[in-house]
């Protein structure tokens, strides 16, 4: 599984790195990023929690 965040949708409300630190942190800039290439099963709940969660609907999984 991987994820991408759509960069024009991000307002940084930083919803998905409290829902998955794992797998989000917030640039310099505030706006989320995806920190890990393929993401452990172990994840897997968590970051389709934050995907549900965005408020931008930002978060993009394959």
């Amino acid at each position: 599984m991987k994820a991408t965040i759509d960069e024009d949708r991000c307002r940084g409300h930083g919803v998905c790195l409290g829902l998955c630190p794992e797998v989000f942190s917030l640039t310099d800039d505030g706006y989320a990023e995806v920190t890990v290439a393929d993401i452990p099963a172990e994840y897997h709940d968590a970051v389709h929690e934050a995907v549900r969660n965005c408020p931008e609907k930002a978060i993009v999984v394959e």
